[in-house]
């Protein structure tokens, strides 16, 4: 991904979710996905998909059962 698709699909997340920790970071030797964090913490990847002309993105979060306890 672009320098310019990364800071685009942040602010998109900062504003959708209305948090402004939310980061989203170029991943080492991959181009077609970022990794996405609140603070520290690593939630998920961000896709890229550009099948037949149609760019689209996908965030791909996986919640592991303990997280689930309060």
């Amino acid at each position: 991904m672009t320098r310019e698709e990364i800071v685009r699909l942040e602010t998109y997340l900062r504003k959708t979710f209305r948090l402004d920790t939310i980061e989203v970071r170029q991943r080492p030797n991959k181009d077609d996905s970022a990794e996405v964090y609140i603070g520290d913490e690593f939630i998920g990847v961000m896709f890229r998909d550009d099948d037949d002309g149609d760019l689209s993105y996908q965030f791909q979060m996986a919640i592991l059962d303990f997280d689930l306890e309060s």
